[in-house]
């Protein structure tokens, strides 16, 4: 079995990472975010590094130990250079238009589709088929773009909708007749 939950953290430049008791806080150039320790997790802190031990023998407690080591490599990534996603929007007369953080979509309903964006998020819009999303919470920018996908998922057979830049839409033949 894998050991990658005990391995040690390199602290990136620029990144300077605070621990009271069960609280994780990382401070960088884009601003600072905490984290808080499960009970079962115990961090060990070093000159430029940081790893976590398990202090029980269960499984559950080192599966929990490879959880937060993950979310910590997240929240130091977050801090210094962010998370983004990029969609796309396919189909005859989609498009998006961005108001202060209200994301417009038209997507063929009757009625524009209007998203409002939580604090911590950004977007941009480099045309009106293409939105990047970008924050310093790798969850919460996965989150919006989750639930901006779920207005018009792409559908297989002409591929209309909104979809993930990297996601790939396996096409099928329509019925004949």
């Amino acid at each position: 079995m894998a050991r990658t939950s005990i391995k040690s953290i390199q602290i990136p430049e620029g990144v300077t990472l605070t621990s009271d008791q069960n609280l994780i806080t990382a401070s960088g150039k884009l601003g600072e975010m905490s984290l808080n320790l499960h009970q079962d997790v115990d961090l060990v802190k070093e000159d430029s590094s940081i790893s976590f031990q398990p202090n029980k023998k269960t499984k559950e407690s080192l599966a929990i130990t490879g959880t937060m080591r993950a979310l910590s490599v997240n929240l130091m990534k977050g801090v210094s250079d962010g998370f983004e996603k990029k969609l796309e929007i396919n189909g005859v007369g989609y498009r998006a238009k961005l108001a202060g953080n209200i994301i417009e979509l038209s997507l063929g309903f009757s009625h524009p589709v209007k998203h409002e964006l939580p604090d911590g998020v950004s977007a941009e819009l480099p045309s009106n088929t293409e939105i990047i999303l970008k924050s310093m919470d790798k969850q919460l920018v996965g989150q919006v773009a989750a639930e901006i996908r779920d207005y018009r998922p792409p559908e297989p057979y002409k591929g209309k909708g909104v979809k993930y830049a990297e996601e790939i839409i396996k096409r099928k033949e329509s019925k004949k007749a």
